[in-house]
């Protein structure tokens, strides 16, 4: 096949692929419209709301009780760090450390309380700052902004605070900075995303609170710590280095507390919580129970409290915040104000009103402008706030005259707030449920579309060796008609004929243009009446049975969550089931007639076909055995409560046993030294390393630097933070250096590979003019075949070396010696540069992992091996006679890779989840941040994707 057209084939349908991606994620990853109406003290949501007050209207919206205030969030502080417990006599390392809470919330129960503080998912930072200041639900796609935050547009805390004139001080995580540009008096704004910096950001805010909060410019201060969540990040919950920085909170609370004054609030709160290996983002319970304290020199809270508080909703904070500070509640919020907060049943009543009528508006508004929230449900809330307005404007305007007793007002005035509170709670969970819908019309299609990708790769890949197909009919006339349809559906969306978005016309295009491919496919097809061996479609192979089986299992909750040990065993069936297949054909029971005037007429095996049954049989064993130990190195999702992650995932600095850490960071390195070694060996087994030419001197020195540089490293970042204190600024700089002198080397290591890729080494005594080393790029090639390929280079100038020596050793009558050429390296000449450039990677992509996963890395490469090998017995077993069959990619071998791909995944620490990303590996080599997101997206991507990366590589590698 020519070049063009297969190029033009792989980009169409990778545009299909991405497409059907696109669209597969709209219709699941939706996104709700954000309003850009602003509340303000000049229009209150209705005049009703004040007829509950008797005084004059000198305030906005409600009177306030508080002129400033000092918020203070401990990033991922759960509800386990804040309480105290003393009767518990033997606490963890997070227990029992904010002693300052407890003794507030025992002797002044009417100035303190915590309470546990409920996220709402997705439990990662910015979509939490963004709740805790709008009081709006963010849908699940916001979590991609978490790493590139926008500004907020939607009316929120900061806005309303700083337009009704109060001086805003913030100082600590930059998030904040994105979402709220120029919105600050002032601010101090430290870098957020190195999750192995525990201090930078804590110790920035205590060199400027104390100073701030002894000042008058300032009205409200916002302190955001980082330390808390990334002690969990790096070391877990359950470690000294958690116990130091949660004893370092308790100290600052009890110094901040010492400068409030008794018209200050004091706010501590935690945006999340964390898992058992201090990850955050789903939706676990430990993930979303954060812990929220409020205090006050002043009572804040009756008489009549419950000893343990219910949990509160993080978007109740604004309201509630809004009414002490004396501003208007943002437009968009869903919250409810606290209860406890307002223990006057009249105030209380007059609270509750003013908040249901904001909710009231925004989802009129809402409703107007997206029209996706439930019609039936919104005229069910409709109702029933109009009918508990009603009743409370006839029960305030009984109790301004006084017409019944005060009790019995009261009383009602009761019943009113349970009915608000209902409302409320009803318009939550009802937006939650609308904007957490998907699409599935749009789903289905992406499923299809991508269903028929596959199908068409199959069939062409199938068909391509052995129809003559014409291009133009298989790729212009598809895209010339799709182009057609895009056309008229864009004219029909222009002139409003039909009503259809984007992703829906795109996806129709993407649908039509691949069914004129298969009808034209199947038109041109049938003309070429070629037989071919492997050109029946229809047939459902080994590799198409797991293949299926493997699609199915996607749609099952169960299956989705256990992939990890799906994945190795369709793998495991599907080489048992093709050895098996083997030997059904015969392929390894080859009968062979004994020569004429043997003693025995009985037919006997082939001495070949002897060898391959038990030598497979013992390669899938230890496919089996590698898969089994393989699985070791495994994580949880929180769909798993009792599943128990793996201790090698925890690295070394995290690891409090001095012998076990010296144990485990020796096994690390003895791993990675035999990956080195056994690749050395096995270059110098096929000859690669003879020669003197760059990549050779490369392997021979420049990878045994990385392996001493990548050990340097693991030392030097498996020590205690506190360790080497005369040292730190050195080792700061050396945990620098090692990781970037190893990229500097990869980087140089991939250059010689592309510039040289293949070596052969031959060893001549006559001709020396030339030189030892022939590669693909030594000479201009001179014919098609020595452009295409290597070989035939390769032995066009053995030949032209033979005939020379040939010709002298004729004209050389004195020494009389046989003419010999030896060729080193020529067996491997494709893979030798495949097996370098993939250990490279897989130093590169271990250095970015958790050093006690070295162990699994190797596993992986073994494994690896073996696929490979079982690979090239299976196809020598069925290769043609003519060897035509040797340049077709069979497709269980497909399947294979990328089953092997998806198991790597999991047995190196990953899951399909948020939490599970491992967000530290972007600053491996980078310890004071960036100043861009392409680096460290590309470094976590590789940590995240290392496993499809290298067992991709050894597939194109047997091909």
């Amino acid at each position: 096949m020519k070049r063009l057209p297969v190029v033009l084939f792989l980009a169409w349908v990778s545009l299909l692929f991405y497409s059907s991606i696109w669209l597969f994620i709209s219709g699941f990853l939706l996104m709700r419209i954000e309003l850009n109406n602003q509340s303000s003290c000049a229009e209150p949501p209705s005049s009703a709301a004040y007829k509950g007050f008797q005084q004059q209207q000198d305030y906005c919206w409600f009177p306030h009780k508080f002129e400033k205030a000092v918020i203070v969030i401990i990033d991922a502080l759960k509800h386990d760090f804040a309480k105290y417990d003393p009767a518990n006599t033997n606490p963890k390392q997070f227990q029992n450390k904010l002693e300052i809470i407890h003794r507030l919330t025992q002797s002044h129960p009417k100035h303190a309380r915590l309470y546990p503080f409920q996220a709402d998912p997705p439990t990662t930072t910015m979509q939490r700052i963004k709740g805790m200041t709008t009081g709006s639900l963010p849908t699940f796609v916001d979590v991609g902004s978490n790493f590139a935050s926008y500004a907020i547009q939607e009316d929120n805390l900061i806005h309303q605070l700083v337009h009704n004139g109060k001086k805003v001080v913030f100082m600590g995580d930059d998030t904040w900075d994105g979402l709220f540009p120029q919105k600050f008096h002032k601010s101090y704004f430290f870098p957020s995303f190195n999750v192995k910096d525990l201090h930078t950001v804590d110790d920035g805010i205590l060199r400027h609170l104390y100073p701030t909060m002894d000042g008058d410019d300032w009205d409200i201060v916002i302190a955001h710590f980082l330390g808390v969540d990334h002690c969990g990040h790096k070391h877990g919950p359950d470690h000294p280095e958690t116990a130091k920085k949660l004893a370092q909170m308790n100290d600052m609370l009890s110094s901040l507390i010492e400068h409030l004054d008794d018209q200050t609030l004091l706010v501590v709160a935690g945006d999340h919580g964390m898992t058992d290996t201090g990850d955050h983002g789903g939706d676990s319970e430990k993930e979303v129970n954060a812990a929220l304290f409020l205090y006050s020199k002043t009572p804040l809270f009756g008489n009549e409290l419950e000893k343990d508080p219910e949990a509160v909703p993080q978007v109740n904070l604004v309201p509630s915040l809004a009414f002490l500070l004396g501003i208007p509640i943002p437009y968009s919020n869903l919250g409810a104000i606290i209860e406890d907060l307002f223990y006057s049943t009249h105030t209380k009543a007059s609270a509750y009103q003013i908040n249901a009528l904001q909710v009231d508006r925004f989802l009129h508004s809402y409703s107007l402008a997206a029209g996706d929230l439930p019609a039936e449900k919104l005229k069910h809330l409709k109702d029933l706030f109009s009918s508990v307005t009603e009743e409370y404007e006839h029960v305030i305007s009984m109790w301004s005259q006084s017409s019944e007793s005060e009790s019995h007002l009261e009383s009602q005035l009761l019943k009113l707030i349970h009915r608000y509170q209902q409302y409320l709670v009803q318009a939550r969970a009802m937006c939650m449920e609308s904007w957490a819908r998907f699409h599935p019309v749009r789903m289905i299609a992406a499923c299809s579309i991508l269903s028929l990708c596959c199908l068409l790769c199959y069939l062409v890949g199938e068909a391509g060796p052995c129809l003559k197909v014409s291009y133009k009919h298989l790729l212009g006339y598809p895209i010339f008609w799709s182009l057609s349809a895009a056309l008229v559906f864009g004219l029909e969306l222009w002139t409003s004929i039909v009503d259809l978005d984007t992703a829906s016309i795109f996806g129709l295009v993407s649908l039509a243009s691949q069914l004129c491919f298969l009808y034209y496919f199947r038109k041109q097809s049938s003309r070429k009446n070629r037989p071919h061996s492997r050109s029946n479609f229809l047939l459902f192979s080994i590799s198409s049975i797991m293949l299926f089986f493997r699609c199915c299992s996607l749609f099952s909750d169960s299956f989705v969550v256990a992939e990890g040990e799906v994945a190795p065993f369709l793998l495991i069936s599907l080489l048992t089931m093709t050895v098996a297949k083997l030997h059904w054909d015969g392929r390894l029971t080859l009968l062979t007639l004994p020569s004429l005037g043997s003693e025995s007429l009985k037919p006997s095996l082939s001495p070949s076909y002897k060898k391959e049954c038990p030598r497979l049989l013992g390669l899938l064993a230890g496919l089996t055995f590698c898969a089994r130990l393989s699985g070791i190195f495994h994580s949880c999702r929180e769909e798993t409560p009792n599943c128990q992650p793996s201790t090698f995932l925890t690295p070394l600095s995290s690891v409090q046993d001095p012998q076990i850490k010296n144990l485990s960071y020796i096994g690390c390195v003895v791993s990675l030294g035999i990956i080195v070694y056994l690749l050395r060996k096995w270059l110098q087994h096929y000859g690669n390393l003879n020669s003197s030419s760059p990549i050779v001197l490369y392997v021979r020195w420049a990878f045994p630097l990385i392996t001493l540089g990548i050990s340097c490293y693991w030392a030097l970042s498996s020590g205690a933070d506190d360790s080497l204190t005369r040292l730190h600024d050195l080792k700061k700089l050396a945990l620098v250096v090692f990781p970037r002198v190893i990229y500097a080397l990869a980087g140089l290591g991939l250059l010689l590979m592309i510039c040289n890729p293949v070596t052969v080494y031959m060893k001549r005594t006559w001709d020396s003019e030339a030189d030892n080393t022939v590669t693909t790029y030594c000479a201009a090639p001179g014919s098609e075949a020595e452009l295409l390929h290597v070989i035939p280079q390769i032995y066009r100038k053995m030949q032209r070396n033979l005939k020379n020596r040939l010709q002298q050793g004729m004209e050389d009558k004195e020494e009389k010696k046989t003419a010999a050429v030896e060729a080193y390296g020529l067996g491997s000449v494709y893979s030798a540069a495949m097996v370098v450039t993939l250990t490279l990677l897989a130093l590169i992509l271990l250095m970015l992992h958790s050093e006690r996963l070295t162990p699994s890395f190797f596993i992986l490469l073994v494994e690896a091996i073996i696929i490979l090998y079982i690979h090239s017995h299976v196809s020598n077993l069925y290769s043609a006679p003519n060897g035509l069959e040797l340049f077709s990619v069979p497709w269980y071998a497909v399947t294979a890779w990328a089953l092997a791909g998806t198991q790597g995944f999991y047995t190196t620490g990953h899951q399909p989840v948020f939490p599970a990303i491992h967000w530290n590996s972007a600053f491996v080599g980078f310890q004071d941040g960036h100043d861009n997101n392409i680096i460290p997206a590309i470094l976590v991507a590789a940590n995240t994707f290392s496993s499809h990366i290298l067992f991709s590589g050894r597939y194109y590698q047997w091909i």
